[in-house]
């Protein structure tokens, strides 16, 4: 009988409590700027309940205990990539980097020189799907590429996401908006079904780790001439809202423009940026 007890005891699964919920919630906000509603329990409980049994913590208060006080920060990283949603494909909402390519670079352009550098973020990288869209968009489709310095950074909170990224492997689904000259061009058959993209585009993005909402990572960041950020803020609440708003407002040359999701306003976030109507999309632009 006391083996089972003891058996029971090492198998059953943590509880977390309303009140542990909203202390997880309290701090990983303050961390990240991600808020999770109580609507989002599910979801945040169980990744909150691995994490607690892959540490071999006896229960949340313990666990949450030696996250508030690491040193290192390893367990605050791993939260991190399993809390975050990674969504996406090649060419998503691509009506924005026709934009790119027709109006935002040429008003970049023509306030620079021939030679000169562009700098094009894209952030949350997720699994690279948007940088590298960015890179293909660039190479097929501005007749101005090779009279510019460009370069395309890119960056997530999520490190699993980054190693992906550079990985550069994609499932059939995350190939299947792009059209099939650029995926025989840009891409080779790898695996069953799957896609390896060219090591050349690989090497065309610069990839980091950024908390927007932390101004020791954004502060290394400057003279961006175009921002995709794009389905990310939906994720803040108003206060993470507007400090990533204003953390990208300061990355920004005068002039330069940001791209965010179909769902996102910065009218609703922030007065910095102006409003710009392109035939092919509405985005933001930094006051010259």
């Amino acid at each position: 009988m006391s083996n089972g007890t003891k058996a029971d005891r090492v198998l059953a699964a943590p509880v977390i409590s309303d009140a542990d919920f909203q202390k997880f919630a309290e701090f990983f906000h303050r961390k990240t700027g991600i808020h999770f509603e109580p609507a989002k329990r599910y979801f945040v409980d169980k990744r909150l309940i691995d994490r607690i049994q892959a540490t071999g913590a006896e229960n949340f208060r313990a666990w949450f205990v030696a996250l508030r006080f690491e040193t290192d920060g390893a367990e605050l990283q791993q939260l991190v990539n399993v809390m975050t949603v990674n969504e996406t494909y090649f060419f998503r909402e691509s009506y924005q980097f026709d934009c790119m390519v027709n109006h935002m670079l040429g008003e970049v352009a023509a306030r620079k020189r021939p030679g000169s550098r562009i700098r094009i973020w894209s952030i949350p990288s997720s699994t690279g799907e948007e940088p590298y869209s960015i890179a293909i968009f660039l190479l097929e489709r501005w007749a101005l590429i090779e009279q510019y310095e460009v370069e395309i950074l890119s960056s997530d909170i999520d490190t699993q996401v980054l190693q992906a990224a550079q990985r550069g492997i994609y499932s059939p689904r995350s190939v299947a908006q792009l059209p099939k000259p650029y995926l025989k061009k840009y891409f080779s058959p790898h695996g069953e079904g799957e896609w390896r993209i060219s090591r050349e585009l690989v090497e065309s993005v610069e990839f980091s780790r950024v908390n927007l909402t932390d101004p020791a990572d954004t502060r290394r960041f400057r003279d961006i001439d175009i921002v995709f950020c794009r389905n990310l803020l939906i994720y803040f609440d108003d206060l993470s809202r507007r400090v990533a708003a204003e953390a990208m407002f300061d990355t920004m040359a005068p002039g330069g423009f940001i791209c965010l999701g179909h769902s996102e306003s910065m009218s609703r976030i922030s007065s910095l940026f102006t409003m710009r109507r392109f035939p092919d999309a509405l985005v933001y632009q930094r006051p010259l």
